[in-house]
């Protein structure tokens, strides 16, 4: 056993805060990229993070690389569509089957409606929560998703192969 004096010699070291993004009871906290040498479109991509949800006394949790940068992308082009048009949907959905985040709007007035299938084990689980969002949190998660993209911003979709090339 160690003594305390040379416990308290060490030094603390402050947490290291990853960027999240947060849509009600949903949140999704963005680690590093998966290859973060990778430059191309298809490695380049690829995100750790831990995706959650928590409500009503339920906590579903996943993590990994399930995430891509253009899935973060789509999703803040499509909340900041549901902000100018008041209507349509926008999705979080990756080429991993393990999160799903929808956001509707039903109607151009009232709040959103927000489904999260989410499990860490899509062969042998499976769990989804519904539940309603107020337009006013759009603009905040449109910021955060921002944010997010500044780090990890999408890789490689400048490069399209041309036909002609062997």
């Amino acid at each position: 056993m160690r003594d305390t004096s040379e416990m308290m010699a060490q030094t603390a070291r402050a947490p290291i805060l990853a960027p999240a993004i947060e849509l009600g009871d949903f949140q999704l906290t963005v680690h590093r990229r998966q290859f973060p040498d990778a430059q191309d479109r298809w490695d380049g991509n690829w995100l750790h993070v831990t995706a959650q949800c928590l409500q009503g006394g339920a906590l579903v949790v996943a993590s990994g690389p399930i995430l891509e940068a253009p899935d973060i992308q789509r999703l803040r082009d499509g909340l900041a569509e549901l902000v100018r048009t008041q209507a349509g949907a926008a999705e979080l959905r990756g080429s991993e089957p393990n999160l799903l985040v929808r956001v509707t709007a039903a109607d151009g007035f009232g709040d959103l409606r927000v489904r999260v299938e989410l499990t860490p084990d899509p062969h042998g689980q499976g769990h989804w929560f519904a539940y309603a969002l107020d337009r006013s949190y759009l603009v905040e998660g449109i910021q955060q998703l921002d944010a997010v993209l500044a780090i990890f911003p999408v890789r490689g979709l400048d490069f399209v192969p041309r036909l002609d090339e062997p």
